[in-house]
């Protein structure tokens, strides 16, 4: 699939999740399904405190900034494509962000249903 086929949880077109701080597994601001990336990064979040702490906890701090990585370090209220597992652990943890769904890659839902991303739907 193309970048350009790729569409949101709606069937829609993808949207951009975030360019500052750039996101996405190609670092160009989308939750693009890609090949070679393992960790699924194609579910767009608004990242909280609770769901960074979270995360740092189970080994993968986000805060942090890691400039060999491209990775500038999130702040709470900053859009991110997430691990589509990790959100589904987070949500299990009762820490899950609110998600972007006009951002989210379709993708996402062999993950989780439509239902369950609606419920965190971020509204703002």
């Amino acid at each position: 699939m193309s970048d350009s086929d790729q569409q949101n949880v709606y069937g829609t077109e993808l949207l951009p999740c975030s360019n500052n701080p750039q996101t996405g597994y190609l670092r160009d601001g989308y939750c693009h399904e890609h090949p070679q990336d393992r960790g699924c990064h194609e579910l767009c979040a608004v990242v909280t405190d609770e769901f960074l702490e979270y995360s740092k906890a189970q080994g993968n701090d986000l805060i942090t900034p890691r400039p060999e990585f491209d990775f500038p370090g999130l702040d709470p209220g900053d859009r991110w494509c997430l691990c589509v597992g990790r959100w589904v652990e987070a949500k299990e943890a009762g820490v899950a962000p609110p998600v972007v769904l006009e951002a989210t890659n379709e993708s996402a839902l062999s993950q989780v249903d439509t239902e369950t991303l609606r419920e965190h739907e971020y509204e703002g």
